[in-house]
């Protein structure tokens, strides 16, 4: 099983598992996270792209491959998200290139899955 399998198994398991049990303040919480990234003033793709670099300055291997997922399904070109994970870099600074590596990695499985 790759590392993409591994992820959207273990991400929609857990998450049901989450719904089922959580309270109300934790499915607000869900709900409010997948509502945000709605399209608006801001395109989908690009809300994701936000995501992304949030998510490699936060150090979030989970929520990076999150990101790097729905990019991909939202239609952003590799050159997008290059040019996003320079500014996660930049900002992030040089803790964030374990991040990078694995955000790459990723980046193939998920040109894999397509």
């Amino acid at each position: 099983m790759t590392r993409y399998d591994e992820f959207q198994t273990f991400r929609a398991e857990l998450n049901e598992k989450i719904l089922a049990r959580g309270t109300l303040s934790t499915k607000r919480f869900f709900t409010l996270d997948e509502k945000v990234y709605e399209p608006g003033a801001l395109a989908r793709k690009d809300k994701e792209l936000l995501g992304l670099v949030a998510s490699l300055v936060l150090r979030c291997d989970d929520c990076v491959a999150y990101h790097i997922d729905l990019c991909v399904t939202h239609g952003c070109s590799d050159d997008e998200i290059f040019e996003t994970l320079d500014i996660g870099l930049v900002v992030g600074g040089s803790i964030v290139i374990p991040h990078l590596r694995r955000a790459v990695a990723f980046l193939e499985e998920c040109r894999g899955q397509a």
